[in-house]
């Protein structure tokens, strides 16, 4: 039967519906050399099949643990979606799990992506898993499987959401945090690229209030928009951190500053009865952040539990281990510097802040 005959019968299809499975299969025939190209050892990187394959053996570990994450890219994908930008929410997707693997010592060994929307756009979703697969490149993990959902009704317009989940391994006796962390230790902060991936329904609401447009110069950043400023994306830790945990053997612990930034991040890896000093004076924040507050009257303290504020990652180390640490981090490419340091205090009190952020 020809459509033109099944529809003159009432006859009804997915496609009719707004789902169109053709598409859909042409779509991941076109993403096949992208998710290749993150290939490596233990992971064949083919997609098609109903899950992914990894080999842990191959990957060369010999009594691992299994660490996972999940998160997502929140209202960031918002002004992705207005600005029509989509190859660096990508990179945020794979950066929010696999920066949660590396804390706890864990190499980061593959990824599977959720992409959500009302109506596949092959160009908009190619973008999309382009910064995907940039991310775990520079992540070192494969991309070995995923899922695209089309949901007219769910999803309006050109909006879409996405969602990650990684897998990574740590050897059992390289597990952080580890054990010995006390008072006296070293921070050492690790600069981050901008607002990474949280705040953003915060910073959504400023540029608002502020009568702005994503095409308008960025205050903070005049060469650039103002939405294009605001997507650069997560940076992404896990090889230097990695190395410099290797190298030096010197790395108790780990944390990474997302949402709740330093206040509320950092004492998860923090045991009872030690709290962190934190010298605010050490650093000069990324322009955005004194453009955010200054703009929306945002308190210090609401910027510390809101934002990262210009710190990344924090690692904490032995004071004697602190120069070895931050010199492989340095040759790395990270920009890393002492943050604060470890003293004996109240649990109920955790993260001390002295000295003031700068403007």
């Amino acid at each position: 039967m020809s459509t033109q005959d099944a529809r003159a019968k009432g006859v009804v299809s997915y496609a009719d519906a707004g789902v169109d499975i053709g598409r859909g299969n042409a779509f991941v025939d076109r993403i096949k050399p992208l998710v290749r190209s993150t290939a490596r050892a233990g992971a064949d990187t083919e997609i098609g099949g109903f899950g992914g394959i990894f080999d842990l053996k191959a990957a060369g570990f010999s009594d691992p643990l299994l660490v996972a994450a999940n998160d997502g890219v929140g209202t960031k994908v918002k002004i992705a979606i207005e600005t029509g930008i989509h190859d660096t929410v990508g990179i945020d997707l794979v950066a929010m799990c696999v920066n949660d693997l590396v804390v706890q010592g864990a190499e980061p060994l593959f990824f599977l992506d959720y992409y959500a929307a009302g109506r596949l756009e092959p160009d908009v979703g190619y973008g999309i898993v382009k910064g995907i697969a940039e991310g775990c490149r520079r992540a070192g993990c494969a991309l070995i499987g995923g899922e695209t959902a089309e949901m007219p009704g769910l999803y309006a317009g050109g909006d879409y959401d996405l969602a990650g989940f990684s897998v990574g391994a740590v050897e059992r006796d390289r597990l952080l945090p580890r054990r010995d962390i006390r008072a006296g230790d070293v921070l050492l902060g690790l600069a981050s690229s901008g607002v990474h991936s949280n705040g953003f329904s915060l910073v959504r609401k400023v540029v608002a209030d502020a009568g702005l447009a994503w095409t308008d110069p960025a205050p903070f950043a005049p060469a650039q928009a103002l939405g294009q400023a605001l997507l650069e994306p997560t940076r992404i830790y896990v090889k230097p951190v990695l190395e410099a945990i290797a190298a030096t053997g010197a790395v108790k612990a780990l944390a990474h500053i997302t949402g709740g930034g330093l206040t509320e991040n950092l004492p998860r890896v923090l045991p009872a009865g030690v709290v962190a000093d934190i010298d605010l004076s050490s650093f000069a924040p990324p322009p955005v952040f004194s453009w955010l507050a200054d703009i929306a009257s945002i308190e210090a303290s609401e910027m510390l539990r809101t934002f990262n504020c210009g710190v990344g990652m924090v690692a904490v180390v032995a004071e004697q281990d602190a120069d070895a640490v931050r010199a492989r981090l340095s040759e790395a490419g990270e920009t890393a510097w002492i943050l604060g340091r470890l003293s004996s205090g109240r649990t109920d009190q955790p993260v001390r802040y002295g000295g003031k952020l700068r403007q």
